[in-house]
């Protein structure tokens, strides 16, 4: 790592299906082959081994968003590009993320991937929208559980309207915009 290597926590949220995770991995592949320092930290492993025992109730989910965030101020706060495709469908979760990170003095973007539920549900990547439809699942975020869309996040990708390398390059351009890429 050189002595100026800038890390950055970049929180990509959005509905389930919505191409987070996708844009994420395109971005990463891209700033480590320029030789930066990336970290994903993947929604469904976070679960699995950061969060494994929380449910889906709103103190449950700002509880796992909360370690999320700590987990990737701990990570930017050491040079690393940390790259967060997770939901977080709560507001003030995210705010009181990104506020521990100003406070820290480490960069913190949200970008929403703004992707329309009737794209979600045609994508439908884990089955979920279909589950929900069955009836074999309920809480589906976006659905018949909370969604609170950023009001004014640093980016607002619409990843349904072009490809994931356009979504991942249009992030890129933040990142060097904000002196992070």
């Amino acid at each position: 790592m050189s002595v100026t290597e800038t890390g950055a926590t970049i929180w990509l949220t959005g509905l389930p299906s919505a191409g987070k995770t996708t844009i994420a991995y395109e971005l990463a592949g891209r700033l480590r082959g320029e030789g930066h320092r990336v970290e994903v930290l993947d929604g469904d492993e976070i679960r699995e081994f950061l969060s494994a025992g929380l449910g889906f109730s709103r103190e449950d989910r700002h509880t796992n968003v909360q370690r999320i965030g700590f987990v990737a101020g701990l990570l930017a706060a050491n040079g690393v590009k940390v790259l967060v495709p997770v939901i977080a469908p709560y507001a003030d979760s995210r705010d009181a993320v990104r506020r521990r990170h100003q406070a820290e003095g480490t960069a913190y973007l949200e970008v929403h991937v703004a992707t329309p539920v009737e794209v979600c549900s045609v994508r439908d990547v884990k089955g979920l929208y279909a589950k929900q439809a069955a009836g074999e699942l309920s809480g589906l975020t976006g659905v018949d559980d909370p969604y609170e869309a950023p009001e004014s996040p640093d980016l607002r990708i619409e990843s349904h309207q072009q490809t994931v390398q356009e979504s991942a390059a249009e992030l890129y351009t933040l990142l060097s915009e904000r002196g992070a890429a």
